[in-house]
């Protein structure tokens, strides 16, 4: 396997628009009714005579064993008082989001029709990476402190590929894949191109729901990660054609080619240089291909079965 690292300058030229071929749709006339509460505020300005009135507005938040005493114990430490120093240079003004947010359920909507909107709660959860958003139907909780940028100090221990997407772009990339979890039904197929074809299925609800960000973005790539992934496409589909891995049912390609982490495992020299998760990049270029070929609408394209997607997919890696 060959991978032209020295062409990937131009072909960074060449493939820097791919966003803009993207179907608009205009969702103006589309009303959206959702609340942003603040509890992050809230909370850490709170004193003996406000913390009923916050406990009274965020239940679901104090459950009976955060008592009082441990309540201020955290609102009084400096670690978190510092934490919420910080979001708040940054989340102060919380508008830009709240705009984002209409914008993305206002696009889900005109897909979903029976979709609910659900309430905003912004909260602090000490940096846990893994919880960055949670949806739970009526409610959306997003915690700030995970998006104050990769460079931030308090990230300083985390890796590369974890801390590329603790930015304030990438919260409503999270929110919309928060949104997609619920939206699809666990893929019970077992081969890996019925599960990289699902996951292209996800990637490609992200297109829907948020057409003016970028596809490094949805995909949480750096720059340089994003370049090699399009300069080896056809390098990549080639390897797994060559080793017979699209039908496999080996449960190991899940973590060497679709689940996060900091590069592809191929089990060659240069795998450093590749993104994680590439399966998920070629299975969402193979969705791509086949809804340039086909004619159905999105809610038809979920309920297909993956290799039927394949097989009618057309695809064909881009050289």
């Amino acid at each position: 396997m060959r991978f032209p690292f020295a062409v990937l300058i131009v072909l960074c030229l060449i493939f820097s628009c791919s966003d803009k071929n993207k179907p608009k749709i205009d969702v103006s006339k589309i009303n959206v009714d959702f609340s942003i509460n603040r509890y992050d505020v809230d909370f850490y300005n709170a004193n003996k005579q406000t913390l009923p009135s916050v406990k009274l507005k965020y239940p679901y938040l104090f459950p009976e064993v955060f008592t009082d005493s441990l309540s201020f114990a955290k609102i009084n430490d400096p670690e978190e008082q510092e934490l919420f120093a910080e979001s708040q240079k940054i989340y102060q003004d919380f508008s830009k989001e709240e705009e984002q947010l209409t914008s993305l359920f206002k696009h889900v909507k005109y897909y979903n029709p029976k979709f609910k909107e659900p309430n905003v709660v912004t909260i602090l959860s000490n940096i846990d990476y893994e919880s960055r958003v949670i949806y739970a139907d009526s409610l959306l909780l997003i915690s700030l402190d995970v998006y104050l940028g990769k460079n931030h100090p308090f990230y300083g221990d985390y890796p590369a590929y974890i801390k590329e997407n603790n930015t304030q772009e990438h919260i409503i990339v999270d929110v919309a894949n928060a949104i997609i979890e619920k939206q699809l039904y666990s893929n019970t197929n077992r081969n890996f191109i019925s599960k990289i074809i699902f996951e292209g299925k996800k990637m490609y609800l992200l297109d829907a729901y948020l057409p003016e960000v970028s596809e490094r973005q949805k995909i949480g790539y750096s720059e340089d990660k994003l370049n090699w992934a399009k300069a080896n496409e056809e390098e990549v589909w080639m390897y797994f054609i060559d080793r017979k891995i699209l039908f496999s049912t080996d449960t190991k390609l899940n973590q060497r080619f679709i689940e996060i982490a900091p590069f592809s495992k191929f089990y060659m020299n240069q795998d450093d240089l590749s993104p994680g998760r590439i399966g998920v990049w070629m299975g969402w270029q193979i969705v791509n291909s086949f809804m340039k070929h086909n004619d159905v609408s999105l809610q038809e394209l979920l309920k297909m079965e993956e290799e039927e997607i394949f097989k009618k997919s057309k695809y064909k890696p881009k050289k």
